[in-house]
């Protein structure tokens, strides 16, 4: 039986349209999920939106709508996204759905029975827009006077009766289990956050509120509902069937990543755990916090006016065109930035100029000099056997070995060089030369290249799955010989030139970008 492989994002919190930070988590994410796909493993990978909580209920009340509305409304937009970007998930969850608010009620009840909730009064600093509570030591003054919180959003001090959860319980729990599992919260840098976080000491947790009543009724208590933490993490239980254990729970749970924002890591990587420890469940294999995408260097804010809709990216530039920058040009886990300038000068010299000419100059000379004819028999040297080699390398192990540990930008890095290598070998055996003076040996510089073309596009499928499947079409690879598998398979070019099959003129994957006339 193949081996299970469950990712998730963040659940995206609709109070608003998406914006690109949304729309790269997501792109991340199902690189990942079709990269393990690839290699064979039964993936399970699901987002969606998280609809409850204080923010939605006051943004619903400035709009003039109930909170279930405006969850529907927004809701359409993220689904939206998602389609577009073509982010192949398995489930979209919503936590409105009924099936969630029973996942919720029963890891409630689940820590009820385990003596970690009880009730009391909640005095302290709360900040709306992060739907997260702070400790006075956490909190900074901005010039006005005004409180604020560490990511710089406005508190409110909070009074009222609270459901509270004993974190404090689980301070060395969570420590021992850092400390025994150093891959379970990455990169490094997160994990040192949370770790000096965990040892300041922990409080235990407000989780219910009773100042309004958008969210999972509190099990026996209706009064109140849950903190939408609790509820908004209790999703990733959600799609596999808890509380039942279906065979998808069995299969699937513990997740292998829950790919989140770097703000957002203290809830997956503390409270979290805690939650799961408490219910007696096993814990999540790997938190992995990446970084914020900035605008020219600057962080988007709706009063700066630099917020972009990922939409009017992807209508001037194209999917897996801005799928391939995002990915290439930031290193996963660390803040990064785009601009237009950037996208259209790295898709020009990675995709169009180089892999795309790559293929456009190959294809063509064989449809044209050989009636698209797969070359076979030809006169090889070293120089054929050393180019394979290193593109195998690249795309069988190098890359492989980079995407398995989420450094995706450096696995794209590996792949663009042996795209070079190609380029260079295309200029140095010149089959447009060798057509007069050797042919036998062209037909080996072709039969080369194609199969180097065939496993560099198959090796990039994640990233900009379209393009490289248009291509593969074009080349004729059948769709069952676009994995992994198959580029362990010595004899499939010379299977695919025996079939009869002819390469019709070939079109371009990736025309020129220019800048949009708005910049």
């Amino acid at each position: 039986m193949t081996q299970p492989f469950y990712i998730t994002t963040a659940i995206n919190y609709p109070n608003g349209r998406p914006h690109i930070g949304h729309a790269y988590e997501a792109i991340a994410t199902d690189v990942v999920a079709r990269f393990q796909r690839q290699r064979g493993r039964d993936v399970f990978f699901m987002t969606g939106t998280d609809e409850h909580g204080l923010k939605m209920a006051q943004t619903a009340r400035e709009k003039g709508v109930t909170p279930a509305a405006l969850a529907e409304e927004m809701t359409s937009y993220f689904k939206a996204m998602d389609e577009r970007l073509n982010i192949s998930c398995d489930r979209f969850i919503r936590t409105t759905e009924p099936d969630h608010h029973r996942a919720s009620q029963a890891l409630w009840q689940a820590m009820v029975d385990a003596g970690d909730v009880y009730l009391g009064r909640y005095e302290g600093w709360y900040s709306v827009r992060d739907e997260a509570y702070y400790d006075e030591k956490e909190l900074v003054t901005a010039e006005t006077g005004e409180k604020l919180s560490p990511q710089g959003t406005l508190v409110e001090w909070t009074v009222e009766e609270s459901w509270f959860f004993r974190l404090s319980k689980y301070q060395e729990p969570l420590l021992r289990h850092y400390r025994d599992n150093p891959g379970f919260i990455r990169p490094e840098t997160r994990r040192n956050e949370v770790m000096r976080f965990v040892e300041g000491g922990l409080s235990d947790l407000s989780i219910s509120r009773t100042s309004f009543d958008w969210g999972v009724k509190v099990p026996g208590d209706e009064r109140h509902v849950m903190y939408v933490w609790v509820d908004a993490l209790t999703n990733y239980l959600t799609g596999l069937g808890y509380p039942e254990h279906t065979e998808a729970f069995k299969r699937f749970w513990p997740a292998d990543i829950h790919v989140i924002g770097k703000d957002i890591v203290r809830f997956h990587a503390v409270y979290w755990p805690a939650f799961l420890m408490s219910a007696g469940l096993p814990l999540p294999k790997q938190v992995f916090g990446h970084g914020f995408l900035l605008h020219r260097g600057e962080k988007m804010s709706k009063s700066v006016g630099n917020v972009v809709d990922p939409l009017d990216l992807v209508e001037a530039f194209g999917v897996d065109q801005l799928r391939y920058f995002l990915l290439r040009e930031i290193t996963f886990g660390q803040d990064g930035s785009y601009s237009a300038e950037a996208i259209v000068n790295r898709v020009n010299a990675d995709l169009a100029n180089s892999f795309g000419n790559l293929a456009q100059r190959t294809l063509s000379f064989i449809a044209k000099n050989c009636d698209g004819v797969l070359p076979l028999d030809g006169k090889s040297d070293a120089a054929d056997a050393a180019l394979l080699a290193q593109v195998r390398e690249v795309v069988s192990r190098d890359m492989p070995a980079h995407f398995e540990a989420l450094e995706l930008s450096q696995g794209i890095e590996g792949w663009l060089k042996a795209v070079f290598a190609c380029n260079q070998y295309i200029d140095a055996q010149a089959p447009w030369t060798l057509r007069k003076t050797d042919p036998e040996r062209m037909t080996a510089v072709l039969a080369t290249l194609y199969r180097a073309i065939r496993d560099l596009a198959i090796a990039i499928r994640p990233v900009i799955p379209d393009s490289a499947d248009n291509l593969l079409d074009q080349m004729g690879v059948p769709e069952a010989e676009r994995d992994y598998a198959a580029l362990e398979d010595g004899g499939s070019y010379e299977r695919l030139a025996g079939s009869g099959f002819k390469l019709e003129t070939p079109r371009p994957i990736f025309p020129r970008l220019e800048m949009p006339a708005d910049g």
